[in-house]
């Protein structure tokens, strides 16, 4: 009912780029489930669920049935959580009203979005900067962890410097769309 209800935050860290967590509240985002139904392959199972509310890995009954949430019981609370924040208290569409972002379909999206900026400063006075900076030190110290956004940060780093490569299928839309385009 709720879509993905996606949730993010960042919170700046002296000397680098800020912490950044970008995430949907369901256990994948929608979009990849498009894509997969584009690629002709099948989604693992545990993504979705179809109409009828049967796991599938078929992605067109995904897309009729409803993604399942991160976390289990947990997940769908906080999805419901920002459900409320983004649609109830602000006056926007709830998921189950809203139109795709993915497609051309019926009329504007219309869903909301609640921005909350706290500054840091006025909590932690000038210990912020030295705390966050323990913080990201001891996380990225244990073995196999990252902070989150930083695969982010270097796929960035990489495109600037390598370029980016895309499949020959997309350039190909690509150079239709800007053809379509040309002509209108």
């Amino acid at each position: 009912m709720m879509g993905t209800n996606p949730l993010a935050f960042a919170a700046p860290i002296p000397g680098r780029a800020p912490l950044l967590v970008d995430l949907a509240l369901s256990l994948v985002a929608r979009s990849k489930i498009v894509a997969a139904q584009k690629a002709g392959r099948k989604i693992p199972a545990d993504w979705a669920i179809d109409a009828h509310g049967t796991a599938t890995d078929d992605p067109a009954a995904a897309l009729a049935g409803a993604l399942q949430p991160v976390g289990g019981a947990k997940g769908a609370a906080l999805a419901l959580m920002v459900e409320v924040l983004c649609a109830a208290l602000v006056g926007a569409r709830y998921g189950w009203e809203a139109s795709s972002f993915l497609d051309d379909r019926g009329d504007s999206p219309g869903v909301g979005q609640m921005l909350i900026a706290l500054d840091p400063g006025a909590f932690a006075g000038p210990g912020y900067g030295p705390r966050m900076l323990d913080l990201v030190g001891a996380v990225g110290a244990e073995a196999g962890v990252r902070l989150p956004g930083d695969r982010r940060l270097a796929s960035r780093e990489r495109v600037r410097t390598e370029g980016l490569a895309i499949a020959p299928d997309l350039h190909h839309q690509i150079e239709e769309l800007a053809a379509e385009l040309e002509r209108k």
